[in-house]
């Protein structure tokens, strides 16, 4: 199917659903389920035989580290809740405990399922000479070798603990992995218990020496059982089994913290030692032995799982090297713009000359650390804006805006402490932009600041001008290499005055009043977006064409989806790419008869957030309105969060968002899951022989239209702007 031909497509003929009422709850998806939902999804690329054998063995691993995390926060909120008594429903009518329940027996049998996808693969890889060898089979050359490495590497790093009246169980951190052992003395036959924690800080997997064009390894675990004698001397193994630990992992600050990175700093300690909400053990425990775990753990038969198999699949990353290429997707080096090289990478005349949108990571992130680094050493800027919320631990943004706050100017960073899983990272950030001389914010105490904006002031003849970044996703270079964001610059003054507003806003709680472009949560953002949907609506009911396109990674926000539904009645055609959660119903009938959902997992990770709108005209046209965002259409997003929504309104930026990224995005076949009626995904049906449209690939070989400028748009292998005057 050709995009055109996709566009022309009608939806497919709406399912009834007689026993759902449309009124009630059960028009929403649960959204645990939703997104356990998607992480089959993961699993099921996994066994895909057109992805290469290792990005495989990748995909399944990001499945289990995804699961990991799902139950170190969402699990955890819902197991206090239950705890508490708490059975206030979600919008889909399930209270915290039944939906326990429900994710219990699904992520069970994901779980079941990561250890038979692994078994295929591990045979799989066995047929390339990619072998992880059991202690049974170890040859004498492999354990002199381990023999080396273990007392070099292992031993120093090791702590080897006795269980006893003298020795209380030692806490396991969360994600803690252990080796629980049922030993026995030699000379007396007197047992003891004991627990040897693998330390994180070692790989898991130990190469092994291997014939040219070969890999071995053998797991840790093994290694630590071989060499028991050298950390419980005079002792055998008489039982063992290995247990993982996952932990309650959300934050509670004080709202009344005087000094909240100290706060933070305090309830980063806390996270370490939260309850234990999931324990993984290996099959055929010996009783007594798993007792005293569980015991000591304080965790219940039903937050425990048996594996047959490996423990701790996300470890499997550890195995994906560059040492087999072929086994790995083909290299891909990300484009340096042209419109920038026309420029000899002077970045503030590439945006001078009209603005300019990056899609990451097919357009290389490199330009947003240029834009800065370039900022930092030009003596012409007087000052530096910036948010940061997830960035890398040597991040060259950091970098920049230190180098720039040492040079003397004005350099503000908004750094945002609540953002889950990098706290610590972004505390020692904010502290080396401190004794650089930026001035440096943390936002609000109850809403996080998610917006990606970034404002260079430079001085020109006898005026400022202010250039700026609004972007769909975090200023991290190393995950900017597989997520699919955009980046707009602009040099436009109406957009640079409102990136300021919601800067002081940040900065000194300054309402933003009378932004020009800009809508952002939790003022304005949700609002426009329905009104525009309303809009839309009103153009289907005058008997103009009417569509929405959208493009996030969640959508579960109740209101947003009652108003797609309303849309949907009125005869509003909307096709929505929701890579991850959704909420909402696709192709019922009564309900939801002109809204298609599809979820693309491939090669990159969709990050973007895009919505169109035809605005009386269809889609794609040159008349539609195009926004990108920060936020997804969740109701911490739009009503807890600092988020931002700017519209593009340049011809070439809407061109390449609507023509190219949604038209490429909507029409992909090799990628793609459609949602069905009761909100499960299937792949795209594909008939025989049928050409397979991948957008990724599309996007890996032909440049944008920005980028370029005007000069190339026409190579470019896109849509027509339909055009009725």
């Amino acid at each position: 199917m050709t995009q055109a031909d996709f566009l022309a497509s009608e939806p497919p003929e709406p399912v009834a659903l007689p026993d759902l009422d449309q009124s009630g709850p059960g028009r929403f998806l649960n959204r645990e389920l939703s997104w356990l939902g998607f992480n089959w999804r993961v699993v099921e690329e996994a066994e895909n035989p057109r992805v290469p054998l290792l990005e495989r063995l990748r995909f399944l691993s990001i499945s289990a580290s995804n699961l990991d995390e799902f139950y170190t926060v969402r699990v955890a909120g819902l197991r206090e809740l239950a705890k508490e008594g708490n059975a206030t429903p979600a919008a889909d009518g399930l209270s915290p405990a039944e939906q326990l329940v429900l994710i219990d027996e699904n992520a069970r049998r994901l779980l079941a399922r990561q250890q038979e996808v692994l078994a295929s693969l591990r045979t799989e890889m066995e047929a390339q000479n990619i072998t992880i060898v059991r202690r049974d089979g170890l040859t004498d050359d492999d354990i002199a070798f381990l023999e080396e490495a273990f007392l070099a590497q292992v031993f120093p790093v090791l702590s080897p603990l006795a269980i006893d009246p003298a020795h209380p169980f030692p806490f396991i951190a969360n994600m803690g992995y252990c080796l629980a052992l049922q030993l026995e003395r030699r000379r007396d036959r007197k047992p003891l218990q004991a627990v040897l924690p693998i330390p994180a800080q070692i790989s898991r997997f130990m190469s092994l020496p291997a014939p040219e064009g070969s890999l071995r390894y053998i797991f840790l675990e093994d290694v630590l059982l071989l060499h028991i004698d050298s950390l419980f001397p005079g002792y055998e193994v008489k039982n063992h089994f290995g247990f993982r630990v996952l932990r309650d992992s959300d934050l509670e600050v004080e709202e009344e913290a005087e000094d909240l990175v100290r706060e933070f700093e305090v309830a980063l300690k806390r996270r370490r030692r939260g309850e234990v909400v999931r324990l993984t053990i290996t099959t055929g425990a010996p009783k007594a032995l798993r007792g005293v775990v569980m015991r000591e753990l304080h965790v219940a038969d039903n937050e425990v799982v048996e594996l047959d198999g490996m423990i701790g699949i996300a470890d499997l990353s550890e195995l994906v090297t560059d040492a087999r290429p072929d086994l790995l997707w083909p290299t891909f080096m990300p484009r340096v713009p042209e419109r920038v090289q026309d420029h000899e990478g002077d970045m503030f005349a590439a945006i001078r000359q009209k603005d300019m949108l990056l899609h990451h990571p097919y357009e290389t992130f490199d330009m947003v650390v240029r834009f800065l680094a370039q900022a930092a050493r030009d003596p012409d800027v007087v000052a530096i804006k910036q948010t940061l919320y997830r960035t890398s631990r040597n991040s060259p943004i950091v970098d920049a805006l230190c180098e720039a706050a040492e040079d003397g100017k004005s350099v503000t960073a908004l750094v945002e402490l609540k953002a889950r899983f990098d706290e610590a990272a972004n505390i020692r950030q904010s502290r080396r932009l401190e004794r650089s001389g930026a001035h440096v914010v943390y936002g609000f105490l109850d809403w996080k600041t998610h917006a990606k904006i970034s404002t260079v002031v430079r001085r020109e003849g006898d005026k400022l001008v202010t250039y700026t970044h609004f972007g769909t996703g975090n200023y991290h270079p190393i995950t900017a290499r597989i997520y699919t964001d955009l980046s707009l610059f602009t040099c436009d003054a109406a957009l640079g005055r409102d990136a300021t507003k919601v800067f002081n806003y940040l900065s000194g709680y300054a309402h933003p009043e009378r932004l020009e472009n800009l809508a952002i949560s939790p003022h304005n953002l949700k609002s426009r977006m329905l009104e525009m949907i309303a809009a839309e609506a009103e153009h289907a009911r005058n008997g103009k064409p009417a569509q929405i396109w959208l493009k996030m990674n969640s959508l579960i926000e109740p209101d947003m989806i009652d108003a797609l539904y309303a849309a949907s009645a009125a005869g509003v055609r909307i096709d929505a790419v929701v890579r991850g959660i959704c909420g909402l119903r696709a192709g019922v009938k009564g309900l939801s008869e002109n809204i298609r959902v599809k979820s693309i997992v491939g090669r990159f990770l969709e990050h973007s957030r895009i919505i169109c709108f035809g605005n009386g005209h269809g889609l794609p046209h040159k008349k539609a309105r195009v926004f990108i965002s920060s936020a997804d259409w969740m109701g911490r997003n739009l009503n807890r969060r600092v988020e931002t929504l700017i519209e593009a309104t340049n011809p070439t930026v809407k061109a390449q968002i609507v023509s190219q990224i949604m038209a490429a995005n909507l029409a992909d076949t090799a990628q793609s899951w459609v949602m069905e009626a009761n909100g499960d995904f299937v792949r795209h049906p594909m008939p025989e022989g049928a050409f397979s449209f991948n957008c990724h690939r599309f996007f890996m070989e032909n440049p944008s239209l920005s980028g370029r400028g005007s000069a190339g748009a026409s190579d470019v292998p896109q849509l027509t702007h339909t055009d009725d005057g």
